[in-house]
């Protein structure tokens, strides 16, 4: 089969590598139909996540077919059509039984890691993939969910849905604002209606996402590189500042915005992932009485998106914004990488769009 392997910083290649074989007899092999690329593949090939070795092939998103399962699956079959969750569970564990996937102790790729697909074990962007955990790891796709509605529930959709929203303790009328109009962000607008946000602020530096932002439920939009942006966010709040404010981008000064707009006895969610140190001034925050949440994705939620996005409530397909062949995938991740340039949000490959 064909793949997309890491060869060190900076390297990648659509080269020739063994088809996946049921290795134990909870794994699935999927033939992949169409898959993504997530601003984590980016981290990978600068060198910025070191466990990723050579030779690994990347990818941790993804929706196919089912190609064969080993002897202990019963409840998936060959042929169904699935979502590969970004996330391992096996169900079984002290941490799986909580929900808390992200952490599952099974070995597969490390145990306490849920990332391991792309990342510890062989990823989904390639023509099949072995899922290990396959019952739990592998959401089977209702009738009428496209593959591009489909894929942005392996990682994204939930991502911004329990990191932002959920952990955000996002209640009936606050006023969230949302630093970060790139796909997990535009996730965040798009879900934080699902618990009664009155008032919901996207706030970024990209004006073409910001118009994105209000395709998706931001009733407000502010261009972060203005110099009252700040401002222009509290008056939004009658001066008390935001009730949330939902971190998407992963640098020092999002985060240092997250806080300066937050009301006292608010929250700020993190979601974004940071390369960097980050201050935290608790000498100033300590008598704000605020809350400060981060995670990694644990996937429990993509159940109810999937039946939400089934019926319509959720516009998970408008994330696409480029589509390439799988024999397009060194395009398709320049197109991504210059995403202020190309206008791109979420580029998917798909088998059906090969020439």
């Amino acid at each position: 089969m064909k793949a997309l392997v890491y060869g060190g910083p900076g390297k990648k290649t659509w080269q020739d590598v063994p088809d996946p074989e049921i290795v134990h007899a909870t794994d699935a092999i999927v033939r992949v139909e169409t898959t993504t690329i997530c601003g984590t593949d980016l981290h990978i090939l600068k060198g910025d996540v070191p466990a990723v070795q050579v030779g690994r092939i990347l990818g941790h998103e993804g929706v196919g077919t089912i190609t064969a399962v080993g002897s202990s699956v019963s409840s998936l079959a060959v042929g169904d059509r699935v979502i590969i969750s970004c996330i391992k569970s096996c169900g079984h564990c002290a941490n799986c039984k909580l929900g808390l996937y992200s952490h599952c102790l099974g070995d597969e790729g490390q145990s306490g890691i849920g990332w391991v697909f792309g990342h510890l074990i062989d990823g989904t962007q390639a023509e099949l993939v072995r899922v290990p955990y396959a019952e739990n790891s592998l959401h089977r796709i209702p009738p009428g969910v496209s593959d591009e509605e489909a894929v942005m529930l392996s990682d994204i959709l939930p991502t911004g849905f329990e990191i932002g929203v959920q952990y955000g303790r996002v209640k009936p009328g606050d006023v969230v604002a949302v630093i970060g109009a790139g796909p997990v962000g535009l996730a965040a607008i798009a879900t934080a209606g699902l618990y009664g946000a009155g008032t919901i602020i996207a706030i970024d530096t990209d004006e073409n996402r910001l118009e994105q932002a209000r395709l998706f439920g931001a009733t407000d939009a502010v261009v972060s590189g203005s110099h009252d942006w700040k401002q222009q966010v509290l008056a939004l709040t009658d001066g008390a500042g935001v009730d949330v404010a939902i971190e998407a981008v992963g640098i020092p000064e999002t985060f240092t915005m997250a806080v300066d707009v937050v009301r006292p006895g608010g929250n700020v969610a993190n979601v974004g992932v940071h390369g960097k140190p980050v201050e935290l001034h608790l000498e100033d925050l300590w008598i704000q009485n605020i809350n400060i949440s981060m995670g990694l994705v644990n996937t429990n939620s993509t159940p109810m998106l999937l039946k939400l996005v089934a019926r319509g409530k959720i516009p998970a397909g408008a994330l696409t914004t480029h589509r390439f062949g799988f024999d397009q995938v060194l395009e398709a991740y320049d197109t991504f990488s210059r995403a202020a340039e190309t206008k791109a949000l979420k580029v998917v490959i798909s088998r059906s769009r090969m020439a």
